[in-house]
């Protein structure tokens, strides 16, 4: 018995939900869920396809980069994921996606502005777009500096406030404190981009919710004062 089957187990369901939620196509995603007590995560391998992994070929590497568990390859993006585990406090999870109408804003260069409430329920404020990665540092260990670039784009930012990012060029990555809550973020900021597109085409002058409208939501449903839902 894997002395890692929880992380394996709550790593393979969150990676399912990825094409249930329709936020990947083919096999361009991938969902980590990691340990800081153990200083370990797992995630999924590289290019298997969803239908046919099993929670066991999740593969467990410690925050140094060693395959701790595992028969199979990690996803080709497991650096830029143990660099945000090492980035940001806190989190639990890292995703990465595909998905079209958020790589639409990666691909266009800009971040999804806040222009309603819906958006303002889960991110306070504009998800960031990073800057473009240079040419070394794509030449170079490339997914770890992408994990670089985010972090940095993080620098005056809470990660833990806007749960996502955009890489310029590539594509969103959310994160959170599990599995499950990743990927709803992830399908979250895939609906608010959809939403922002369209709002932007009816009106390209389309101004951001005010400041006390978005305080509003996104306070009601996190921190001290939160009242929105179940206790």
């Amino acid at each position: 018995m894997s002395l890692y089957r929880d992380l394996q187990e709550e790593c393979y369901e969150a990676n399912l939900l990825l094409p249930q939620y329709r936020l990947i196509d083919l096999t361009f995603g991938n969902v980590s869920v990691g340990d800081p007590a153990r200083g370990v995560f797992a995630i999924k391998p590289s290019g298997v396809d969803y239908a046919v992994m099993k929670a066991g070929d999740m593969v467990v590497v410690d925050f140094e980069g060693k395959i701790v568990e595992g028969a199979l390859r990690p996803s080709s993006d497991t650096p830029t994921h143990r660099c945000l585990f090492r980035a940001f406090a806190g989190i639990r999870s890292v995703v990465h996606t595909h998905s079209r109408n958020a790589t639409a804003f990666a691909q266009a260069g800009r971040g999804i502005p806040c222009l309603g409430t819906t958006h303002s329920d889960y991110f306070y404020g504009e998800v960031p777009v990073t800057r473009a990665l240079t040419p070394g540092e794509v030449g170079g260990d490339y997914e770890w500096e992408t994990g670089n670039v985010i972090a940095a784009r993080f620098r005056d930012l809470d990660p833990l406030q806007i749960p996502a990012v955009l890489v310029r060029n590539h594509g969103p990555f959310t994160w959170g404190p599990g599995g499950k809550k990743a990927v709803e973020t992830a399908f979250a900021l895939e609906i608010v981009a959809e939403m922002a597109m369209k709002a932007l085409q009816l009106n390209p002058q389309a101004a951001p919710v005010p400041p006390y409208l978005l305080d509003k939501h996104y306070l009601r449903k996190h921190g001290a004062g939160a009242y929105y839902g179940q206790r």
